[in-house]
């Protein structure tokens, strides 16, 4: 009889441990009676129905997974290499168990695939200029898709792109060549606004005659602070004409 009332006991006391449920504050868990589904439940304790009710756990924390690399052919036919890496959370613990099977991997399957239809539709210097916008788009597009299954995606970010060696140097060779040409303009305007301020200088030397002789007077001085080499300077008729002197008058 004492045996009797202790196996009793005893599946007593295992039916009151499956029955109690224990979730922590990152997690839910959705109960289904009899293959119905009842809601979620949790955080902290509550008690179920042994071999009646059956609790799926659902982690509502933020989960960041990484894309793999995708071989992806640009609107102007480059081929690239881009990886990207994916941040979402479970927002409705009851569609993620009910409306999908796997809601982590269907995630990353819908991800890899928007990523090369969005980056296949960009040029390859918008993908390299312009990531922030290709990163709102596909962080859009993947929302919408994922947003049945009751997951929320926050952030979308393209890590790497990878180029093949021959279009790495061409890209160098056209930034050279970018360089090379900014140079050219740039020294040819500076020739432009010399000339623009000789023409000036011209203009007020002509007005005034003094003016030619400081000239050459400044140039004889910074000449001169050259003491090993001998300078010939030639000095224009009318240079003397500052003075008040006539040439036929020096002779």
């Amino acid at each position: 009889m004492a045996v009797g009332f202790g196996i009793l006991g005893a599946i007593i006391l295992i039916l009151i441990l499956m029955a109690i449920k224990i979730v922590t504050e990152y997690e839910r868990g959705v109960i289904f009676r009899l293959g119905r589904l009842v809601g979620a439940r949790g955080p902290g304790l509550f008690v179920i129905i042994p071999f009646i009710d059956r609790m799926v756990k659902v982690d509502l924390r933020v989960i960041t997974m990484d894309v793999p690399s995708q071989e992806v052919i640009t609107r102007d036919n480059v081929t690239v290499r881009v990886n990207a890496v994916v941040y979402f959370r479970v927002v409705d613990p009851e569609a993620s168990v009910v409306k999908v099977l796997d809601h982590i991997r269907a995630t990353s399957q819908i991800s890899q695939t928007t990523l090369r239809n969005v980056l296949g539709q960009s040029e390859l210097d918008e993908l390299l200029t312009k990531r922030e916008k290709l990163n709102q788009m596909l962080q859009k597009i993947i929302d919408e898709h994922t947003d049945p299954w009751g997951v929320k995606v926050s952030t979308v970010e393209i890590k790497e792109v990878e180029l093949a060696e021959e279009m790495k140097r061409s890209m160098a060779a056209q930034a050279e060549a970018e360089r090379e040409r900014r140079a050219k303009i740039i020294h040819a305007e500076g020739e432009l606004q010399a000339s623009e301020k000789l023409a000036q200088a011209a203009h007020i030397i002509g007005r005034e005659p003094s003016a030619i002789q400081l000239r050459y007077l400044s140039t004889l001085t910074e000449i001169a602070s050259e003491k090993n080499s001998t300078i010939l300077f030639p000095i224009p008729i009318e240079l003397f004409k500052a003075f008040g002197v006539r040439p036929e008058e020096k002779k």
